[in-house]
């Protein structure tokens, strides 16, 4: 497995081509693919369930599906997706009642576990959560919306994560949602993050191959 990954979001994907842009992308290099599951509830906008996600799982994709979950009714959510075929799955801590049981239900069904952190989100969660993380996904735009810039102060979270990591020990991916493209993407890299969502970045362009490429050249400068 490459040190880097890139999750194009298919939230900004042509939704009446969206195998066939599946399989571009994945074509082009891609190493994961990410949802942006949303509900109308926790954010305003509605996006797509797990019917999309069996869907693709039945037409042979075997990528790693990523799933956000942006919603508030979160452990039904959680078990759907599972039983869609989910490979990742992240969650708001502020839309779980229980936070550690979401986490350990996600867990226990064989998939990554996940926190996901909006941009003012407090890191006390991660007190007494971190230990039992798969990963963690940092926004650093406001959830809800594509095409949005990036949030300069997210990168001193991720640094701050990262320190958080080091005093106990651990290693775990830390994945960037919002505002990620060619430009910026060394920059969120050299904070300590190492999976990368990108949405209009990737699908907004004509060659998918060559941003993806283009991705992966800047972080080839990345030290550790």
């Amino acid at each position: 497995m490459s040190r880097f990954q890139i999750a194009p979001s298919i939230l900004a994907a042509d939704f009446t081509q969206l195998g066939q842009e599946i399989d571009h992308v994945l074509a082009a290099g891609a190493d994961i693919i990410h949802f942006d599951v949303m509900d109308g509830h926790y954010v305003p906008n509605l996006s797509f369930g797990p019917m999309v996600c069996d869907s693709l799982r039945r037409a042979g994709v075997s990528h790693p599906i990523d799933v956000h979950l942006m919603v508030e009714n979160v452990d039904p959510m959680i078990e759907a997706f599972v039983k869609a075929g989910a490979s990742y799955i992240s969650f708001h801590p502020e839309a779980s009642k229980h936070v550690h049981r979401s986490i350990r239900l996600i867990k226990e069904s064989g998939c990554k576990a996940g926190l996901a952190l909006n941009p003012s989100t407090p890191l006390d969660i991660l007190d007494f959560t971190l230990e039992e993380l798969d990963f963690i996904l940092v926004m650093s735009v406001n959830p809800g919306f594509g095409g949005q810039s990036f949030i300069p102060s997210v990168l001193n979270k991720i640094k701050a994560i990262k320190a958080r990591m080091r005093d106990v020990g651990m290693d775990i991916p830390i994945e960037v949602d919002g505002g990620v493209g060619i430009h910026n993407i060394a920059e969120i890299a050299e904070a300590g993050a190492s999976m990368f969502v990108a949405g209009s970045a990737i699908f907004g362009q004509q060659d998918y191959k060559q941003v993806i490429d283009d991705m992966r050249h800047q972080l080839s400068s990345v030290t550790e």
